[in-house]
């Protein structure tokens, strides 16, 4: 059965990028009350949890020396054709932002929308991949006994 409102070519949210003053903490609590599992651990302290379809990812408020405010950092998506979306952004005002390395987690290209809201366009290990988009590299199955704390 087809999950409600999935089309072919619609853009999938992914991930949700969150700034916390203790990011372990919030792991734990996310963990605790909402069952996500931990996903990755990153160097510099970012932590990824999901429910197995879309991924919240806990970033420092200081991160390599900088420092950003708690809340709302981005927001991820997957599409079918990257190209195209990167066309369409930059069509729609968007800037291309400096890629990011993000090791065994896949890949994703950051961009800024005219109003200021950061997107990233890719994939991340531990949600989901769209039909015949899957990586190269299997995601190892989440564990329930992942858990923080």
């Amino acid at each position: 059965m087809a999950k409600p409102f999935m089309e072919a070519g619609m853009a999938k949210i992914k991930h949700i990028a969150i700034r916390c003053d203790d990011v372990e903490a919030t792991a734990a609590l996310f963990q605790r009350v909402f069952d996500l599992r931990l996903v990755l651990r990153r160097d510099h302290g970012p932590i990824d949890l999901s429910d197995g379809d879309v991924n919240i990812t806990l970033l420092p408020t200081t991160l390599r020396g900088r420092t950003r405010p708690a809340g709302f950092e981005h927001i991820g998506f997957s599409v079918d054709d990257a190209g195209d979306t990167r066309q369409r952004l930059l069509e729609a005002g968007a800037t291309e932002l400096n890629p990011v390395a993000l090791g065994d987690a896949y890949y994703e290209a950051k961009y800024q929308l005219p109003e200021g809201l950061v997107i990233d366009v890719g994939h991340w290990r531990g949600t989901s991949p769209l039909p015949g988009h899957e990586p190269s590299t299997a995601v190892p199955a989440l564990r329930k006994d992942s858990v923080i704390g």
